[in-house]
């Protein structure tokens, strides 16, 4: 008997209550992770143990991820790097730098909508959209 993982499940769950941002920003992550925890408050770190590795024309493509969670709260912020060495975590979003997933309890609408004109106030940033996860083909390749 064969095991078979369930993709869409796994994603569906993985996702379910989740909020999730895509930016514009032509900086480096660990750029962008200073600026969150200088400017709005945050404390982003480097998380090594969620990187993504992803595998492609028999190369390896790390993707990292840096993590915040709310004291208090069961809410993360994850801040995912969309590029690395010219391939993309989400290839269907290439003109995203960053992608953004907020998780672990509900987000009030004006409370998301006040983060968003935050994040749009930061230096290098261009563009902040919240996507929506229909859209989003690959989302396997953000469970971490």
């Amino acid at each position: 008997m064969k095991l078979k993982i369930d993709n869409e499940t796994l994603a569906r769950e993985f996702f379910e209550d989740s909020i999730l941002l895509g930016i514009v920003a032509p900086v480096k992550i660990y750029q962008m992770s200073w600026y969150l925890n200088q400017l709005l408050g945050f404390d982003f770190r480097i998380n090594h143990d969620f990187e993504i590795q992803l595998s492609k024309k028999n190369r390896k493509y790390f993707f990292s991820i840096y993590e915040y969670p709310v004291p208090s709260t069961s809410l993360t912020h994850y801040l995912y790097n969309n590029q690395f060495d010219g391939e993309y975590l989400l290839p269907e979003f290439k003109h995203l730098d960053f992608l953004w997933l907020i998780k672990g309890e509900p987000v009030a609408p004006d409370e998301l909508q006040q983060l968003i004109q935050s994040i749009r106030s930061l230096p290098g940033v261009q563009l902040v959209m919240e996507m929506t996860n229909e859209k989003i083909r690959n989302k396997q390749h953000l469970i971490f």
